[in-house]
């Protein structure tokens, strides 16, 4: 038994949409053994141009019954029945959610006329109810009203369960592990497998093969279905425009990362709302207290002047100035990892050189401040990023010049390379950002053991 439902709404994105009015035809796969078609008040205004679509004005539900004095009739009419609506999705999840706020509980098994129609009936231009129902020849009355469009789903729905095949198709859809059902009903399922599961970056393109989303992902086919399964208002919105999948393989996670940035900043997906922010920097930089005590010390860039380094956290930096600081002999004190103290007890660098107590070796500690200051200054601002390829027949890599992000690319493994001009042929110029210069950074930062420096033309070891 099916219960084949439509429903008009004020339109206001799924968690915020109201229902202005319902039809269900309880249906058994032969004819209709019950009907129960409603306006109903959404208690709300109801917009202008929802109006201009469905004719449903807000005077028509004035004295409408509320939903939860109808709940009861539609829990009732759909009992042990499976759920059928075009686009699915929507109804059921409208449906849900207005349940759910009058603490009410709606599940029902699901099938999309969408999906079973691009199955069953291929090689239509549109799937949209209007243009398939005309193209197949079904009557449709009263367009954008409940009851003219379940109707219209109800003889489309008896067409398809007499198609050849529609056995075995029905049964695959109705299965619960089955992702047909999550699939955005304009997308077919080829699109999604072609998806590898491998690091890079996925495209997600509306009916006319515009660019609407842009993601990078570690495994491209989970994450890709992890937007099938999420029911926010901009998933589904993002979803149901959904008609074509595109990808780019990088082989790691930090050339996804940078792609992505530079692909959103080329195309301005539709849906891309990260990225759009300003990026807040921190400059690390030095002063002497009225001692003659030298101090490093961060602070937002705008209050550095002349930043010896520069970060994109609080916490990069004193994840920095803690190593620094180790490395250098520095007093944590001094390097403002610590603050209003007489002596420093920093619970990682145990063994302070510093003059937090003895203010006699004051030009000494000075020098080793200068010192490892001059060697911040004078560090390689050339190198690459030696990173995993696509494949195991290469390697990958991230070009820095002059501490700024050149670009990236793939070199084949059985390639000798011992001159920074040995990667000229394979790198793919790319823009630097804040963005992307966060990314190359903190990358770097963190992984030391990535860094092939570049010195008088000759790299390191590679």
């Amino acid at each position: 038994m099916y219960s084949i439902v439509d429903i008009e709404t004020t339109g206001n994105g799924i968690k915020g949409n109201r229902i202005t009015e319902i039809s269900i035809f309880k249906f058994d796969g032969h004819e209709i053994v019950d009907e129960f078609t409603s306006l109903v008040n959404p208690e709300c205004e109801i917009p202008y141009f929802i109006t201009g679509l469905t004719g449903i004005d807000n005077a028509m539900v004035r004295d409408a019954p509320k939903l939860e004095e109808i709940a009861p009739k539609i829990l009732q009419i759909t009992s042990d029945t499976i759920f059928v609506a075009h686009s699915v999705n929507f109804d059921y999840n409208v449906i849900k959610n207005e349940f759910k706020g009058i603490g009410l509980e709606f599940s029902r098994k699901k099938l999309c006329t969408v999906r079973l129609s691009r199955k069953l009936l291929p090689g239509y231009n549109s799937y949209s109810l209007g243009k398939l129902c005309s193209a197949v020849g079904i009557p449709l009355t009263d367009r954008h009203r409940a009851r003219g469009d379940a109707h219209a789903t109800v003889l489309l729905f008896h067409k398809l369960l007499r198609t050849p095949d529609a056995e075995p198709v029905f049964k695959t859809f109705l299965n619960a592990r089955s992702q047909e059902a999550t699939f955005p009903p304009a997308l077919p399922k080829k699109e999604f497998e072609k998806l590898p599961a491998t690091p890079g970056v996925y495209y997600f393109k509306d009916a006319k093969g515009k660019i609407i989303y842009v993601g990078k992902a570690i495994h491209i086919k989970k994450r890709v279905l992890s937007h099938f399964y999420d029911k926010t208002t901009k998933e589904i919105a993002l979803c149901g425009e959904t008609a074509f999948l595109d990808f780019e393989e990088t082989g790691s996670e930090l050339i996804a990362l940078l792609l992505e940035s530079s692909e959103i900043k080329k195309h301005y997906p539709k849906y891309n709302r990260a990225q759009k922010r300003n990026i807040q920097q921190y400059g690390i930089f030095s002063y002497e207290d009225r001692n003659g005590i030298l101090h490093l010390a961060f602070n937002k860039i705008k209050m550095v002047p002349s930043p010896l380094a520069i970060f994109y956290s609080p916490t990069e930096c004193r994840i920095f100035m803690e190593a620094f600081c180790e490395a250098n002999g520095l007093c944590p004190k001094y390097c403002h990892l610590q603050e209003n103290i007489t002596s420093c007890s920093h619970y990682k660098i145990k063994q302070c050189m510093g003059i937090c107590t003895d203010l006699a070796h004051l030009e000494a500690y000075n020098n080793r401040v200068l010192q490892a200051i001059l060697t911040l200054k004078n560090s390689s601002s050339d190198y690459f990023l030696k990173l995993k390829g696509r494949t195991e027949e290469e390697m990958a890599f991230v070009s820095v010049v002059n501490g700024m992000y050149a670009g990236y690319g793939f070199v084949p493994s059985d390639i000798q390379v011992k001159e920074p001009t040995d990667l000229d042929f394979y790198i793919i110029p790319q823009k630097n950002t804040l963005e992307t210069q966060r990314l190359v950074e903190s990358f770097a930062r963190k992984n030391s053991d990535r860094i092939i420096e570049v010195s008088q033309e000759k790299l390191g070891a590679w």
